[in-house]
């Protein structure tokens, strides 16, 4: 206990005075940056618990502290114990508590314009604890999205790594805003959770109950909210897999610098080689190694069946890559024979490729027509 008061100690005033609701955003800020990064926690089901509140609440909660330090209108009569004394620890000597733990005085007073004012004659501010929750989330939705849209017009791009380390920044800053204006404010007058008094409203139904029958529907309910929320949090952690493929595409760089589909070199020189850049992406749902090889073939149609009259091989190459990651390889084609409506085939594997590879035994097949000349006959 010394052991513990004594670090304790060492924090700055201005994080031993956190609120407890604010200390709570920063720890699962935090908390989510780590479970995110780590390179072993990062793979467990824990990244996607702590990365839907950090999504969908955390920031929006800060932003609403920040905007709203104040208590709210909500105010219910808290009860005396016998001795007629209020728990002062929790209310700093206040005789009521709001529903989010704001405070009042014995009895409200009425403004001239018939607003409700605190024990200092300032009318309230604040909001109550159900509007806190449902701006948390619709500030968090506006807010998140904002935060990538900046992020898509800068060199970092919309990557985890700058996600992450923007999201926190907004979310600690509305923290320590919301922290710096509650200090401001009076303490009868600051927004505050009620933890206590709703651990003692849960034990009394939980375990003091009026009649057998509510205890018994109290513990049915908490089971039933146990198994949804068990229910709901596997369905996040563990999703359905959808369907595995992989994308395969040729594309060109465009005058701008840019790779577009498009203006794919259809005459060649023998020898003389013209750039492509061949696409790989890997949604298999697992680390998949791929191999590509290149064939330039002649052929022909007989009996409206196309026949491979000549073939030559005129590269192999691979890469290995995680799911969801896509891989630009730049080629330089140099044809090995002439002729005219060759056909420059591209044949995808994965793993390794056959030692005679065909369009029959590919996984994945691209192909161009191409003429190629004698460049000594010219």
């Amino acid at each position: 206990m010394e052991n513990r008061r004594w670090l304790w100690a060492l924090l700055p005033p201005q994080l031993r005075n956190l609120p407890a609701d604010l200390a709570t955003v920063v720890v699962l800020t935090l908390a989510t940056v780590l479970a995110a990064t780590l390179p072993v926690v990062a793979e467990t089901p824990l990244r996607v618990v702590l990365g839907l509140p950090y999504v969908l609440f955390l920031p929006g909660y800060a932003l609403v502290a920040a905007l709203f330090p104040e208590a709210g209108p909500d105010r219910v009569e808290k009860p005396a114990d016998d001795s007629g004394d209020t728990d002062d620890e929790e209310t700093d000597g206040w005789v009521a508590t709001g529903a989010w733990g704001e405070s009042s005085a014995d009895d409200d007073h009425s403004g001239t314009d018939g607003s409700t004012t605190g024990p200092s004659g300032v009318a309230d501010a604040g909001i109550d604890g159900i509007e806190r929750v449902a701006l948390a989330f619709g500030t968090s939705i506006a807010v998140v999205p904002l935060v990538g849209l900046v992020l898509n017009f800068t060199p970092w791009g919309i990557r985890l790594v700058p996600i992450l380390v923007a999201v926190s920044g907004v979310t600690l800053a509305c923290t320590a805003v919301a922290a710096r204006r509650r200090w401001a404010l009076p303490a009868d007058e600051r927004f505050r959770v009620p933890y206590r008094q709703w651990y003692r409203a849960a034990r009394d139904e939980l375990f003091a109950p009026e009649t057998r029958t509510d205890g018994a529907l109290n513990v049915l309910l908490a089971l039933s909210m146990l198994v949804a929320v068990a229910s709901v949090g596997y369905a996040v952690a563990v999703p359905k897999e959808g369907e595995s493929f992989s994308e395969f595409y040729l594309l060109t760089e465009g005058e701008d610098g840019e790779l577009v589909a498009d203006d794919y070199p259809t005459e060649f020189v023998r020898g003389e080689g013209q750039p492509l850049v061949v696409g790989i992406g890997n949604n298999e749902h697992e680390a998949t190694t791929y191999t590509v090889v290149v064939q330039l073939q002649d052929v022909a149609v007989v009996d409206n069946e196309t026949r491979v009259r000549e073939r030559r091989e005129l590269d192999r190459f691979g890469t290995r890559l995680a799911h969801n990651e896509t891989w630009h390889q730049p080629y330089e084609v140099t044809p090995t024979m002439t002729g005219t409506r060759l056909r420059l085939q591209f044949l995808l594997y994965t793993d390794e490729a056959p030692a005679n590879p065909r369009v029959e035994n590919s996984y994945r097949d691209l192909h161009l027509w191409v003429n190629v000349t004698d460049g000594s006959a010219g």
